[in-house]
Protein backbone atom coordinates (compact mmCIF):
# COMPACT_ATOMS: atom_id res chain seq x y z
CA UNK A 1 0.00 0.00 0.00
CA UNK A 2 1.39 3.27 -0.50
CA UNK A 3 2.31 5.55 2.49
CA UNK A 4 2.01 8.98 2.89
CA UNK A 5 5.12 11.33 3.40
CA UNK A 6 3.38 13.30 5.75
CA UNK A 7 -0.22 13.09 7.37
CA UNK A 8 -1.86 16.33 9.18
CA UNK A 9 -4.79 14.84 11.49
CA UNK A 10 -6.52 16.27 14.85
CA UNK A 11 -8.27 19.61 13.59
CA UNK A 12 -11.04 20.99 11.09
CA UNK A 13 -9.78 21.60 7.59
CA UNK A 14 -10.91 24.32 5.58
CA UNK A 15 -10.63 22.85 1.81
CA UNK A 16 -12.06 25.53 -0.22
CA UNK A 17 -13.51 22.71 -2.16
CA UNK A 18 -17.46 22.91 -1.52
CA UNK A 19 -17.11 18.97 -2.41
CA UNK A 20 -14.91 18.02 0.82
CA UNK A 21 -16.26 20.42 3.56
CA UNK A 22 -15.79 17.95 6.41
CA UNK A 23 -12.64 16.73 6.63
CA UNK A 24 -10.07 16.62 9.81
CA UNK A 25 -6.92 15.10 7.92
CA UNK A 26 -5.23 15.63 4.65
CA UNK A 27 -1.93 12.70 3.62
CA UNK A 28 0.73 14.05 1.19
CA UNK A 29 2.57 12.37 -0.97
CA UNK A 30 5.92 13.35 -3.30
CA UNK A 31 4.70 17.03 -2.49
CA UNK A 32 1.16 16.36 -3.86
CA UNK A 33 -2.49 15.48 -1.47
CA UNK A 34 -2.76 11.85 -1.12
CA UNK A 35 -5.84 11.77 0.45
CA UNK A 36 -8.73 14.44 2.23
CA UNK A 37 -10.62 13.06 4.46
CA UNK A 38 -11.17 11.86 8.46
CA UNK A 39 -10.02 8.82 10.85
CA UNK A 40 -9.73 6.35 7.46
CA UNK A 41 -7.11 8.37 6.01
CA UNK A 42 -4.36 8.18 9.08
CA UNK A 43 -4.35 4.38 7.82
CA UNK A 44 -2.00 5.95 4.88
CA UNK A 45 0.41 6.17 7.87
CA UNK A 46 3.73 4.52 7.21
CA UNK A 47 6.63 3.74 9.17
CA UNK A 48 8.67 6.83 7.59
CA UNK A 49 5.32 9.32 7.68
CA UNK A 50 5.36 12.61 9.53
CA UNK A 51 2.34 12.92 11.79
CA UNK A 52 1.45 16.54 12.47
CA UNK A 53 -1.39 16.48 15.14
CA UNK A 54 -3.11 19.91 14.47
CA UNK A 55 -4.88 19.75 18.20
CA UNK A 56 -7.82 21.58 17.01
CA UNK A 57 -6.29 24.08 15.16
CA UNK A 58 -7.31 24.97 11.46
CA UNK A 59 -5.83 23.75 8.31
CA UNK A 60 -6.42 25.30 5.04
CA UNK A 61 -4.26 25.55 1.42
CA UNK A 62 -1.75 27.99 1.49
CA UNK A 63 -3.14 31.79 1.04
CA UNK A 64 -2.23 33.33 -2.26
CA UNK A 65 -1.62 36.97 -2.62
CA UNK A 66 -2.83 38.08 -6.10
CA UNK A 67 -1.32 41.86 -5.57
CA UNK A 68 1.94 42.29 -4.10
CA UNK A 69 5.38 44.04 -4.31
CA UNK A 70 7.35 41.38 -2.62
CA UNK A 71 10.64 43.00 -3.78
CA UNK A 72 10.22 46.42 -3.36
CA UNK A 73 8.72 45.18 0.41
CA UNK A 74 11.71 43.33 1.00
CA UNK A 75 14.06 46.52 0.69
CA UNK A 76 12.05 48.77 2.29
CA UNK A 77 12.24 46.77 5.06
CA UNK A 78 16.11 47.57 5.57
CA UNK A 79 15.04 51.68 5.02
CA UNK A 80 13.46 54.00 6.88
CA UNK A 81 10.71 52.72 7.98
CA UNK A 82 7.81 55.32 9.19
CA UNK A 83 5.35 52.35 9.35
CA UNK A 84 3.40 51.18 12.16
CA UNK A 85 2.27 55.04 13.44
CA UNK A 86 0.74 58.01 12.52
CA UNK A 87 2.88 60.36 14.90
CA UNK A 88 4.65 63.26 13.24
CA UNK A 89 6.99 63.55 16.22
CA UNK A 90 7.54 59.91 16.41
CA UNK A 91 8.22 59.71 12.50
CA UNK A 92 10.39 62.91 12.56
CA UNK A 93 12.70 61.22 15.58
CA UNK A 94 12.52 58.06 13.46
CA UNK A 95 14.39 60.04 10.47
CA UNK A 96 16.78 61.42 12.73
CA UNK A 97 17.59 58.04 14.34
CA UNK A 98 18.20 56.33 10.92
CA UNK A 99 20.46 59.38 9.33
CA UNK A 100 22.74 59.27 13.09
CA UNK A 101 23.15 54.93 12.49
CA UNK A 102 23.87 55.42 8.65
CA UNK A 103 25.87 58.73 8.64
CA UNK A 104 27.67 57.57 5.29
CA UNK A 105 24.72 57.11 3.25
CA UNK A 106 24.41 60.12 0.69
CA UNK A 107 20.51 60.23 0.45
CA UNK A 108 17.82 59.07 3.57
CA UNK A 109 15.21 56.95 1.88
CA UNK A 110 12.66 54.85 3.34
CA UNK A 111 8.26 55.16 3.92
CA UNK A 112 5.45 54.60 5.21
CA UNK A 113 4.04 57.91 6.62
CA UNK A 114 0.49 58.35 6.19
CA UNK A 115 -1.55 61.42 5.32
CA UNK A 116 -3.29 61.76 8.15
CA UNK A 117 -0.86 63.12 9.71
CA UNK A 118 -0.21 66.60 7.81
CA UNK A 119 -3.16 68.77 7.63
CA UNK A 120 -4.96 68.54 4.23
CA UNK A 121 -2.69 65.30 3.49
CA UNK A 122 0.27 67.51 2.50
CA UNK A 123 3.65 67.13 4.23
CA UNK A 124 6.29 69.92 4.96
CA UNK A 125 9.83 70.20 3.90
CA UNK A 126 10.56 72.67 6.53
CA UNK A 127 9.77 69.72 8.73
CA UNK A 128 12.32 67.06 7.78
CA UNK A 129 14.94 70.01 7.46
CA UNK A 130 15.11 70.36 11.01
CA UNK A 131 16.23 66.52 11.67
CA UNK A 132 17.66 66.16 8.17
CA UNK A 133 19.64 69.64 7.19
CA UNK A 134 22.58 68.36 5.36
CA UNK A 135 21.65 65.45 3.32
CA UNK A 136 18.34 64.92 0.46
CA UNK A 137 14.98 62.89 2.05
CA UNK A 138 13.15 61.21 0.22
CA UNK A 139 9.80 58.89 1.98
CA UNK A 140 7.04 58.03 0.30
CA UNK A 141 3.93 57.22 1.61
CA UNK A 142 2.35 54.06 2.89
CA UNK A 143 0.37 53.97 -0.26
CA UNK A 144 2.95 54.75 -2.31
CA UNK A 145 1.20 57.49 -4.41
CA UNK A 146 3.08 60.20 -2.83
CA UNK A 147 6.73 61.34 -1.72
CA UNK A 148 7.65 63.47 1.32
CA UNK A 149 11.09 65.17 0.45
CA UNK A 150 12.77 68.00 2.06
CA UNK A 151 14.75 71.13 0.72
CA UNK A 152 17.63 69.65 0.17
CA UNK A 153 15.93 67.29 -2.41
CA UNK A 154 13.79 70.12 -3.68
CA UNK A 155 17.19 71.77 -4.85
CA UNK A 156 19.23 68.45 -6.10
CA UNK A 157 16.05 68.32 -8.25
CA UNK A 158 16.03 71.92 -9.29
CA UNK A 159 11.88 72.43 -8.14
CA UNK A 160 11.30 75.56 -7.76
CA UNK A 161 8.01 77.92 -7.70
CA UNK A 162 8.50 78.23 -11.02
CA UNK A 163 8.21 74.41 -11.88
CA UNK A 164 5.46 73.02 -13.84
CA UNK A 165 3.85 70.03 -12.76
CA UNK A 166 4.35 67.13 -15.32
CA UNK A 167 0.55 65.45 -16.70
CA UNK A 168 0.72 62.99 -13.97
CA UNK A 169 1.23 64.14 -11.01
CA UNK A 170 1.76 67.18 -8.78
CA UNK A 171 3.69 69.26 -6.78
CA UNK A 172 2.42 70.36 -3.56
CA UNK A 173 2.27 74.26 -3.12
CA UNK A 174 2.62 76.28 -0.02
CA UNK A 175 0.07 79.66 -0.29
CA UNK A 176 3.06 81.38 -1.91
CA UNK A 177 3.74 79.06 -4.83
CA UNK A 178 6.87 77.45 -3.37
CA UNK A 179 7.14 73.42 -3.18
CA UNK A 180 5.69 72.30 0.03
CA UNK A 181 7.69 69.13 0.53
CA UNK A 182 4.96 67.29 -1.43
CA UNK A 183 5.00 65.01 -4.41
CA UNK A 184 2.05 63.03 -5.68
CA UNK A 185 1.67 59.99 -8.20
CA UNK A 186 4.40 61.71 -11.61
CA UNK A 187 6.08 64.26 -9.63
CA UNK A 188 7.69 61.80 -7.39
CA UNK A 189 10.30 60.60 -10.25
CA UNK A 190 11.15 64.50 -10.27
CA UNK A 191 13.27 63.35 -7.14
CA UNK A 192 13.17 59.79 -7.50
CA UNK A 193 15.28 59.84 -11.11
CA UNK A 194 18.15 61.31 -8.57
CA UNK A 195 18.05 58.07 -6.05
CA UNK A 196 20.53 56.01 -5.63
CA UNK A 197 20.50 52.82 -7.79
CA UNK A 198 19.97 49.96 -5.63
CA UNK A 199 21.88 46.86 -6.90
CA UNK A 200 21.01 43.76 -8.20
CA UNK A 201 22.48 41.71 -4.75
CA UNK A 202 19.95 44.48 -2.67
CA UNK A 203 16.99 44.02 -4.87
CA UNK A 204 17.75 39.71 -4.59
CA UNK A 205 18.29 39.99 -0.60
CA UNK A 206 14.93 42.09 -0.65
CA UNK A 207 13.34 39.29 -2.69
CA UNK A 208 14.42 36.38 0.13
CA UNK A 209 13.61 38.71 3.00
CA UNK A 210 10.54 38.85 1.76
CA UNK A 211 9.90 35.37 0.85
CA UNK A 212 10.80 34.44 4.01
CA UNK A 213 8.06 37.05 5.81
CA UNK A 214 5.43 35.79 3.24
CA UNK A 215 6.49 32.80 4.18
CA UNK A 216 5.40 33.58 8.07
CA UNK A 217 2.44 34.55 7.42
CA UNK A 218 0.81 31.82 5.50
CA UNK A 219 1.64 33.03 2.01
CA UNK A 220 2.62 29.84 -0.45
CA UNK A 221 2.16 32.21 -4.14
CA UNK A 222 1.86 35.22 -4.87
CA UNK A 223 1.49 37.44 -8.01
CA UNK A 224 4.28 40.60 -7.82
CA UNK A 225 1.78 43.28 -9.69
CA UNK A 226 5.16 45.35 -11.27
CA UNK A 227 7.57 43.30 -13.48
CA UNK A 228 9.73 45.56 -15.57
CA UNK A 229 9.16 48.84 -13.93
CA UNK A 230 9.20 52.26 -16.07
CA UNK A 231 7.44 55.10 -15.73
CA UNK A 232 9.82 56.12 -12.37
CA UNK A 233 8.97 53.03 -10.75
CA UNK A 234 11.97 50.25 -10.07
CA UNK A 235 12.34 47.32 -12.14
CA UNK A 236 12.79 44.16 -9.92
CA UNK A 237 12.56 41.71 -12.50
CA UNK A 238 16.41 40.55 -12.22
CA UNK A 239 15.57 39.38 -8.50
CA UNK A 240 13.19 37.08 -9.71
CA UNK A 241 14.74 35.62 -12.66
CA UNK A 242 17.68 35.20 -10.56
CA UNK A 243 16.40 33.32 -7.12
CA UNK A 244 14.22 31.36 -10.18
CA UNK A 245 17.02 30.15 -11.96
CA UNK A 246 19.44 29.09 -9.07
CA UNK A 247 16.40 27.87 -7.25
CA UNK A 248 16.14 30.16 -4.37
CA UNK A 249 12.49 30.31 -4.89
CA UNK A 250 10.47 28.38 -2.68
CA UNK A 251 7.11 30.35 -3.37
CA UNK A 252 5.26 30.10 -6.68
CA UNK A 253 5.47 33.75 -8.52
CA UNK A 254 3.54 35.21 -10.87
CA UNK A 255 5.26 38.04 -12.74
CA UNK A 256 2.52 40.67 -14.19
CA UNK A 257 4.93 42.90 -16.75
CA UNK A 258 4.53 46.15 -16.84
CA UNK A 259 2.65 48.59 -19.50
CA UNK A 260 4.73 51.50 -20.05
CA UNK A 261 2.01 54.65 -20.57
CA UNK A 262 4.36 56.39 -22.01
CA UNK A 263 4.42 54.03 -25.29
CA UNK A 264 1.19 52.15 -26.89
CA UNK A 265 0.90 48.76 -29.00
CA UNK A 266 4.22 49.31 -30.13
CA UNK A 267 5.90 47.61 -26.98
CA UNK A 268 4.07 44.66 -27.29
CA UNK A 269 6.32 42.60 -29.32
CA UNK A 270 8.85 43.52 -26.11
CA UNK A 271 6.66 42.34 -23.73
CA UNK A 272 6.13 38.67 -25.98
CA UNK A 273 10.01 38.81 -25.29
CA UNK A 274 9.78 39.19 -21.65
CA UNK A 275 6.90 36.96 -20.78
CA UNK A 276 9.85 34.16 -22.18
CA UNK A 277 12.47 35.63 -20.54
CA UNK A 278 11.31 35.71 -17.28
CA UNK A 279 9.41 32.68 -17.58
CA UNK A 280 11.99 30.23 -16.01
CA UNK A 281 11.92 27.89 -12.60
CA UNK A 282 9.02 28.82 -10.28
CA UNK A 283 8.55 31.80 -11.98
CA UNK A 284 5.79 32.55 -14.72
CA UNK A 285 5.46 36.02 -16.72
CA UNK A 286 2.72 36.13 -18.37
CA UNK A 287 0.30 38.81 -16.97
CA UNK A 288 0.73 42.69 -18.30
CA UNK A 289 -0.46 45.19 -15.80
CA UNK A 290 -2.24 48.48 -16.52
CA UNK A 291 -2.46 51.18 -14.22
CA UNK A 292 -5.31 52.99 -15.38
CA UNK A 293 -5.50 55.29 -12.46
CA UNK A 294 -4.19 56.97 -9.41
CA UNK A 295 -5.81 57.07 -5.55
CA UNK A 296 -8.41 58.73 -3.86
CA UNK A 297 -6.45 60.41 -0.82
CA UNK A 298 -4.90 62.78 -3.76
CA UNK A 299 -7.61 63.11 -6.08
CA UNK A 300 -5.89 61.24 -9.05
CA UNK A 301 -8.20 57.97 -8.82
CA UNK A 302 -10.44 58.42 -12.03
CA UNK A 303 -13.93 58.86 -10.92
CA UNK A 304 -17.43 59.50 -13.03
CA UNK A 305 -18.38 62.41 -10.75
CA UNK A 306 -15.90 65.32 -9.66
CA UNK A 307 -14.38 65.34 -6.62
CA UNK A 308 -15.36 68.30 -3.92
CA UNK A 309 -13.44 70.86 -2.76
CA UNK A 310 -12.88 71.60 1.13
CA UNK A 311 -16.42 73.52 1.23
CA UNK A 312 -18.64 70.40 -0.42
CA UNK A 313 -18.73 72.15 -3.78
CA UNK A 314 -18.10 70.08 -6.77
CA UNK A 315 -14.56 70.31 -8.61
CA UNK A 316 -13.42 70.28 -12.72
CA UNK A 317 -10.96 67.34 -11.63
CA UNK A 318 -12.30 63.94 -11.94
CA UNK A 319 -9.09 62.30 -11.56
CA UNK A 320 -6.38 60.97 -14.08
CA UNK A 321 -6.56 58.15 -16.74
CA UNK A 322 -3.06 57.17 -16.78
CA UNK A 323 -3.85 55.33 -20.19
CA UNK A 324 -5.93 56.93 -22.64
CA UNK A 325 -9.54 54.61 -22.34
CA UNK A 326 -10.37 55.22 -26.32
CA UNK A 327 -6.75 53.20 -27.42
CA UNK A 328 -6.83 51.08 -23.93
CA UNK A 329 -9.46 48.27 -25.82
CA UNK A 330 -7.36 47.86 -28.64
CA UNK A 331 -4.58 47.37 -26.27
CA UNK A 332 -6.26 45.16 -24.52
CA UNK A 333 -7.69 42.80 -27.22
CA UNK A 334 -3.85 42.18 -28.70
CA UNK A 335 -2.75 40.95 -25.45
CA UNK A 336 -5.76 38.86 -24.97
CA UNK A 337 -4.92 37.64 -28.33
CA UNK A 338 -1.82 36.94 -27.38
CA UNK A 339 -2.82 34.79 -24.57
CA UNK A 340 -1.56 37.51 -21.95
CA UNK A 341 -3.57 37.65 -18.45
CA UNK A 342 -4.68 41.49 -17.97
CA UNK A 343 -4.11 42.79 -14.52
CA UNK A 344 -5.51 46.38 -14.19
CA UNK A 345 -4.86 49.22 -11.26
CA UNK A 346 -8.60 50.43 -11.34
CA UNK A 347 -9.50 51.94 -8.18
CA UNK A 348 -12.30 55.01 -9.60
CA UNK A 349 -15.90 53.95 -11.00
CA UNK A 350 -14.05 55.66 -13.89
CA UNK A 351 -11.16 53.68 -14.26
CA UNK A 352 -13.50 50.32 -13.21
CA UNK A 353 -15.94 51.20 -16.35
CA UNK A 354 -13.16 51.96 -18.51
CA UNK A 355 -10.96 48.03 -17.79
CA UNK A 356 -14.07 46.63 -18.33
CA UNK A 357 -15.04 48.10 -21.11
CA UNK A 358 -11.67 47.09 -22.44
CA UNK A 359 -12.33 43.72 -21.56
CA UNK A 360 -15.74 43.45 -23.10
CA UNK A 361 -14.14 44.73 -26.53
CA UNK A 362 -11.21 41.84 -25.99
CA UNK A 363 -13.98 39.27 -25.34
CA UNK A 364 -16.14 40.36 -28.66
CA UNK A 365 -13.10 40.31 -31.12
CA UNK A 366 -11.58 37.06 -29.48
CA UNK A 367 -14.11 34.86 -27.88
CA UNK A 368 -14.16 33.91 -24.15
CA UNK A 369 -10.34 33.26 -24.11
CA UNK A 370 -8.99 31.70 -20.59
CA UNK A 371 -7.11 34.84 -20.06
CA UNK A 372 -8.26 35.53 -16.42
CA UNK A 373 -8.44 39.29 -16.54
CA UNK A 374 -9.03 40.80 -12.90
CA UNK A 375 -9.30 44.53 -11.76
CA UNK A 376 -7.50 44.97 -8.22
CA UNK A 377 -8.15 47.62 -5.65
CA UNK A 378 -11.78 49.19 -7.04
CA UNK A 379 -12.46 51.49 -4.61
CA UNK A 380 -15.62 52.81 -6.25
CA UNK A 381 -17.67 50.67 -8.23
CA UNK A 382 -20.69 52.07 -9.96
CA UNK A 383 -23.28 49.50 -9.21
CA UNK A 384 -24.30 49.44 -13.09
CA UNK A 385 -20.52 47.97 -13.33
CA UNK A 386 -21.41 45.12 -10.57
CA UNK A 387 -22.73 42.45 -12.48
CA UNK A 388 -20.69 43.07 -15.76
CA UNK A 389 -17.61 41.00 -14.10
CA UNK A 390 -19.39 37.84 -14.28
CA UNK A 391 -20.92 38.49 -17.29
CA UNK A 392 -17.48 39.16 -18.31
CA UNK A 393 -15.09 36.56 -16.54
CA UNK A 394 -13.49 39.61 -14.82
CA UNK A 395 -12.35 38.85 -11.23
CA UNK A 396 -12.40 41.50 -8.52
CA UNK A 397 -8.74 41.52 -7.05
CA UNK A 398 -9.78 42.65 -3.53
CA UNK A 399 -7.21 44.56 -1.18
CA UNK A 400 -9.65 44.52 1.84
CA UNK A 401 -7.61 45.91 4.37
CA UNK A 402 -8.20 49.20 3.14
CA UNK A 403 -12.36 49.14 3.54
CA UNK A 404 -12.58 50.41 7.04
CA UNK A 405 -13.06 54.03 8.81
CA UNK A 406 -9.37 55.88 9.76
CA UNK A 407 -8.29 59.14 9.31
CA UNK A 408 -7.28 58.34 5.58
CA UNK A 409 -10.83 57.96 5.18
CA UNK A 410 -13.12 59.59 6.83
CA UNK A 411 -11.10 63.29 6.87
CA UNK A 412 -8.94 62.53 3.42
CA UNK A 413 -11.24 60.90 1.21
CA UNK A 414 -15.05 60.92 1.80
CA UNK A 415 -15.75 64.61 2.71
CA UNK A 416 -14.10 65.01 -0.81
CA UNK A 417 -16.09 62.33 -2.85
CA UNK A 418 -19.34 62.96 -4.35
CA UNK A 419 -21.69 61.33 -1.24
CA UNK A 420 -22.89 58.34 -4.43
CA UNK A 421 -19.30 57.53 -4.51
CA UNK A 422 -18.56 57.86 -1.29
CA UNK A 423 -21.54 54.95 -0.24
CA UNK A 424 -20.24 52.37 -2.90
CA UNK A 425 -16.39 51.93 -1.73
CA UNK A 426 -15.47 48.41 -1.74
CA UNK A 427 -18.47 46.49 -2.52
CA UNK A 428 -17.39 43.11 -1.46
CA UNK A 429 -20.89 41.70 -0.72
CA UNK A 430 -22.27 43.43 -3.55
CA UNK A 431 -20.00 41.89 -6.16
CA UNK A 432 -20.16 38.38 -4.49
CA UNK A 433 -23.78 38.60 -4.22
CA UNK A 434 -23.65 39.16 -8.04
CA UNK A 435 -21.57 35.96 -8.81
CA UNK A 436 -18.53 37.50 -8.98
CA UNK A 437 -15.47 35.46 -8.92
CA UNK A 438 -13.27 37.16 -5.77
CA UNK A 439 -9.50 36.95 -5.17
CA UNK A 440 -7.45 39.02 -2.56
CA UNK A 441 -4.08 40.97 -1.91
CA UNK A 442 -2.36 42.95 -0.07
CA UNK A 443 -0.54 45.27 -2.36
CA UNK A 444 1.98 44.85 0.03
CA UNK A 445 3.98 47.12 1.12
CA UNK A 446 1.05 49.91 1.19
CA UNK A 447 -0.03 47.79 3.85
CA UNK A 448 0.54 44.67 5.77
CA UNK A 449 0.94 41.54 4.03
CA UNK A 450 -1.05 39.51 6.60
CA UNK A 451 -3.87 37.70 5.03
CA UNK A 452 -5.10 37.35 8.35
CA UNK A 453 -5.77 41.08 9.08
CA UNK A 454 -7.01 42.00 5.77
CA UNK A 455 -9.44 38.97 6.32
CA UNK A 456 -10.71 40.40 9.54
CA UNK A 457 -11.39 43.23 7.85
CA UNK A 458 -13.29 41.88 5.07
CA UNK A 459 -15.22 40.62 7.42
CA UNK A 460 -15.64 42.96 10.03
CA UNK A 461 -15.54 45.68 7.87
CA UNK A 462 -12.72 47.05 10.72
CA UNK A 463 -9.34 47.00 11.74
CA UNK A 464 -8.72 44.44 14.22
CA UNK A 465 -9.10 46.47 17.49
CA UNK A 466 -10.07 49.81 16.34
CA UNK A 467 -13.09 51.02 17.98
CA UNK A 468 -14.50 52.44 14.49
CA UNK A 469 -18.32 51.73 13.39
CA UNK A 470 -18.26 49.24 10.51
CA UNK A 471 -17.47 50.44 6.92
CA UNK A 472 -20.43 50.18 5.00
CA UNK A 473 -21.11 46.74 6.95
CA UNK A 474 -23.77 45.39 4.15
CA UNK A 475 -20.22 44.95 2.05
CA UNK A 476 -18.79 42.17 4.50
CA UNK A 477 -18.00 38.90 3.77
CA UNK A 478 -18.59 35.86 5.78
CA UNK A 479 -15.52 34.33 7.04
CA UNK A 480 -15.73 31.17 4.33
CA UNK A 481 -15.48 33.57 1.74
CA UNK A 482 -12.92 35.83 2.66
CA UNK A 483 -10.41 32.27 3.00
CA UNK A 484 -12.09 31.15 -0.34
CA UNK A 485 -11.01 34.31 -2.11
CA UNK A 486 -7.83 34.36 -0.55
CA UNK A 487 -6.50 30.74 -1.28
CA UNK A 488 -8.60 28.99 -4.15
CA UNK A 489 -9.79 32.90 -5.85
CA UNK A 490 -6.53 33.72 -6.08
CA UNK A 491 -5.12 30.36 -7.18
CA UNK A 492 -7.47 31.28 -10.21
CA UNK A 493 -6.49 34.19 -10.92
CA UNK A 494 -2.79 33.13 -11.00
CA UNK A 495 -3.97 30.64 -13.28
CA UNK A 496 -2.26 27.79 -10.47
CA UNK A 497 -5.07 25.43 -11.11
CA UNK A 498 -3.71 22.31 -9.05
CA UNK A 499 -3.34 24.70 -5.92
CA UNK A 500 -5.78 26.99 -3.78
CA UNK A 501 -7.68 24.07 -2.66
CA UNK A 502 -7.31 21.04 -0.98
CA UNK A 503 -7.88 18.21 -3.27
CA UNK A 504 -6.32 14.68 -4.14
CA UNK A 505 -4.00 15.52 -6.60
CA UNK A 506 -3.37 19.23 -6.20
CA UNK A 507 -0.10 20.80 -4.68
CA UNK A 508 0.52 20.35 -0.78
CA UNK A 509 0.58 24.10 -0.29
CA UNK A 510 -0.84 24.04 3.16
CA UNK A 511 -0.80 26.61 6.08
CA UNK A 512 -1.92 25.60 9.81
CA UNK A 513 -3.10 28.32 12.04
CA UNK A 514 -2.47 28.18 16.01
CA UNK A 515 -6.27 28.22 16.57
CA UNK A 516 -9.58 27.83 14.34
CA UNK A 517 -11.40 31.05 13.70
CA UNK A 518 -14.89 29.59 12.92
CA UNK A 519 -14.98 28.70 16.61
CA UNK A 520 -14.90 32.20 18.04
CA UNK A 521 -16.65 35.21 17.28
CA UNK A 522 -15.73 37.37 14.16
CA UNK A 523 -14.11 40.30 15.79
CA UNK A 524 -11.15 37.99 16.81
CA UNK A 525 -11.01 36.70 13.53
CA UNK A 526 -7.42 38.85 13.81
CA UNK A 527 -5.99 37.45 16.85
CA UNK A 528 -5.07 34.30 15.16
CA UNK A 529 -1.54 33.66 13.78
CA UNK A 530 0.21 31.14 11.52
CA UNK A 531 1.83 28.20 12.76
CA UNK A 532 3.33 26.27 9.87
CA UNK A 533 4.08 26.30 6.20
CA UNK A 534 4.12 24.07 3.90
CA UNK A 535 4.98 24.21 0.08
CA UNK A 536 5.11 21.63 -2.29
CA UNK A 537 4.57 19.34 1.07
CA UNK A 538 8.01 20.90 2.37
CA UNK A 539 7.79 23.06 5.40
CA UNK A 540 8.97 26.71 4.54
CA UNK A 541 8.24 28.17 8.06
CA UNK A 542 7.43 27.14 11.87
CA UNK A 543 6.38 29.05 14.62
CA UNK A 544 8.42 28.66 17.53
CA UNK A 545 5.53 27.36 19.57
CA UNK A 546 4.44 25.23 16.51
Amino acid sequence: MISADLILTGGPVFTADPARANATTVAVRDGRILAVGADEVRELAGPDTETVDLRGRLLLPGFQDAHVHAVLGGVELTQCDLSGTTDLDEYLRRVRAYADRNPGLEWITGGGWAMESFPGGVPGRELLDRVVPDRPVYLVNRDHHGAWVNSRALEAAGITADSTDPADGRIDRAPDGSPAGGLQEGAMQLVAALLPVVTPEERLAGLLRAQELLHSLGVTAWQDAMLCGTNGYPDVSDAYRTAAAEGLLTATVIGALWWDRDFGAEQIPDLVAKRERFTVGRLRSDTVKLMLDGVAENFTAAMTSPYLDGCGCATTNRGLSFIDPAALPGYVTELDALGFQVHFHALGDRAVRDALDAVAAARAANGFRDTRPHLAHLQVVHPQDVPRFRALGATANLQAYWASHEPQMDDLTIPFLDPALAARQYPFGDLLRAGTHLAAGSDWPVTTPDPLQAIHVAVNRAHHGSDYEPFLGGQALDLGAALTAYTAGSAYVNRLDDAGTLRPGNRADLVVLDRDPFAAPAREIGDARVALTYVDGRRVYAAPDA
